[in-house]
């Protein structure tokens, strides 16, 4: 409009030559401006492996230094205290005195790191010793009838730790950031263990809390969420991926990138198979899948929230962050990928054979998936016959026998415990004998691209 209302009067070539200028500057002004205004904001998240110790939380700060603009950090829980954690939850619900014990080594273990880190007076130490003291106070109280519950409220505290240590020490490396208390603000039903999100409170909640006009850098946890009356709850095993997800989603991240203790996506774990390979592209479709047969890289959940919004994920190491990775996203063609290699360890594999003789049926079927969620027991694969049906699930020792004992109820069990599921995607036959060999299976299932194998470890009971 200005410039058809300025091309109705007569200019000198001078005034056109001015003019021109004006208009450039003024249109690269609004392009700037265009751009400043768009959300340019990405999402990293840290497992565990990444800051297991000291030299992990230098690491990640290096990391986060190197970045620029708005960044949102979720970190896990510090090395191996989800299965400390675990342990300690167990102890606590089954009256176990050596839940003191277990205590104090996760305190050791969190100290140990944090006097490497801070000086004594730093005030890391009184916002940890707040934490193990609101943990204590759980412990020396009565447990409640409900595992699931005190899971959740026992087992955030590795999160919570972990994120105290690694917000406090970017402050006092000069690296402003906000704490945030996710469960706040990611909000839930009340499914324990494996909460579903509320999305539409939740993304209500996360635009107020994270706001990139105070800060440019926030801190929040992974894994937990909270219902909306501030019960703890968590998203599933090593779902600090899915929080990570659900952010970028809800906010509208540019990017996601997970930083792992691998190069990348490899077609197998490197500490199993010496041929293993990184895949530098990946769609969405083959990371679900993957995720699904039990590939460790990503969680099960993670896709979908930002393939919703066409949000590129990137999984590149913390021991090398210069190199590019993997990029998972919307891809059109087809791409050929190698046979991909998964082994799922901590299996029981059990074949049900009705009591009364009858047939598999929708019935008998609809039985069985109702216990397996009553347990929160995932299915990773099953076969069955006109009179038995077989079925792989994680191992869970802690529900194990109160299903066994639910299930015998209506059917007679066979079960073997500690067994592993080998899953090729995009096999052929001599990758299957290089993994397989002469390896007896349990259980053997093919489709057009997968192949799954249960292999023994022990006598079947």
């Amino acid at each position: 409009c200005i410039i058809n209302t300025l091309l109705k009067f007569p200019y000198s070539l001078l005034q056109i030559y001015f003019l021109s200028i004006a208009f450039f500057h003024l249109k690269t002004y609004l392009c700037f401006a265009i751009l400043k205004s768009r959300n340019y904001m990405k999402v990293f998240k840290f497992g565990g492996a990444s800051v297991k110790d000291a030299a992990g939380v230098k690491n990640l700060s290096s990391i986060v230094h190197q970045q620029h603009g708005q960044l949102i950090v979720v970190v896990s829980a510090m090395g191996k205290t989800t299965n400390l954690l675990e342990t300690l939850c167990n102890a606590y619900f089954h009256q176990d005195p050596k839940a003191t014990a277990i205590m104090k080594e996760l305190k050791d273990f969190h100290l140990n790191i944090v006097n490497s880190l801070f000086p004594l007076n730093n005030p890391v130490y009184k916002h940890l010793e707040e934490l193990f003291t609101n943990l204590e106070n759980i412990l020396a109280s009565e447990s409640s009838l409900c595992y699931d519950y005190e899971y959740d409220r026992i087992i955030c505290f590795g999160e919570l730790i972990s994120t105290t240590i690694i917000s406090d020490y970017l402050k006092m490396e000069g690296i402003e950031n906000q704490f945030i208390d996710i469960r706040k603000f990611l909000k839930t039903d009340q499914n324990y263990r494996n909460a579903n999100i509320d999305l539409e409170l939740s993304e209500q909640l996360c635009k107020e809390a994270f706001d990139f006009n105070t800060s440019s850098t926030f801190v929040p946890q992974g894994f937990i969420a909270g219902t909306r009356t501030n019960q703890t709850t968590t998203l599933g095993r090593e779902g600090s991926d899915y929080t990570a997800a659900l952010l970028a989603n809800l906010l509208n991240a540019e990017n996601v990138t997970i930083w792992k203790d691998v190069p990348g996506v490899m077609n197998a774990d490197p500490k199993e198979y010496e041929k293993a390979q990184v895949i530098s592209r990946m769609s969405y479709k083959e990371a679900i899948e993957l995720s699904h047969f039990g590939a460790k890289v990503i969680h099960p959940k993670t896709i979908k929230p930002i393939q919703n919004k066409q949000i590129p994920l990137y999984v590149r190491s913390f021991l090398h962050p210069e190199s590019e990775g993997t990029v998972i996203q919307e891809i059109d063609e087809h791409l050929k990928l190698p046979p991909i290699y998964i082994n799922k360890e901590n299996q029981c594999l059990l074949t049900l054979t009705p009591r009364d003789f009858s047939f598999i049926a929708e019935e008998k079927l609809s039985h069985i998936f109702a216990v397996l969620a009553q347990y929160k027991l995932k299915l990773n694969l099953m076969q069955n016959s006109a009179i038995s049906f077989s079925f792989c699930v994680d191992c869970n020792s802690a529900v194990f026998n109160e299903f066994l004992d639910q299930l015998r109820e209506e059917f007679e069990v066979r079960y073997n415990q500690d067994v592993k599921l080998i899953t090729i995607r995009h096999y052929n036959e001599e990758i299957i004998r290089e993994i397989i060999g002469d390896t007896p299976s349990l259980v053997e299932q093919r489709s057009r691209t997968t192949a799954q194998f249960v292999l023994r470890n022990h006598v079947l009971q």
